[in-house]
């Protein structure tokens, strides 16, 4: 088995999901690890981010662009959102 790395830290548990779901469709190995910590009430996620992906160091770059590319696509759609006012 390969030895698994942190790849990419995750902003939120929705852009966590969908990764995981493009990882499986790709079938790059990975693991998801939440920040989220009962005892402190989720204090760590406020400061790290939602958590991380990890996966062999082969598959990082491509793990990287396919997160980049969620982010761009996600900070598009908002600015093409019509105003709701």
């Amino acid at each position: 088995m390969e030895d698994y790395k942190k790849a990419v830290v995750l902003e939120n548990q929705f852009e966590a999901q969908l990764l995981a779901s493009i990882l499986v469709e790709r079938e790059i190995p990975h693991r998801l690890r939440s920040y989220h910590d009962t005892a402190f009430d989720g204090l760590f996620q406020t400061q790290k981010g939602w958590g991380y992906v990890s996966a062999p160091e082969g598959y990082h770059l491509e793990i990287k662009e396919i997160i980049e590319d969620l982010r761009r696509n996600n900070s598009e759609d908002l600015v093409n959102e019509p105003d709701s006012l």
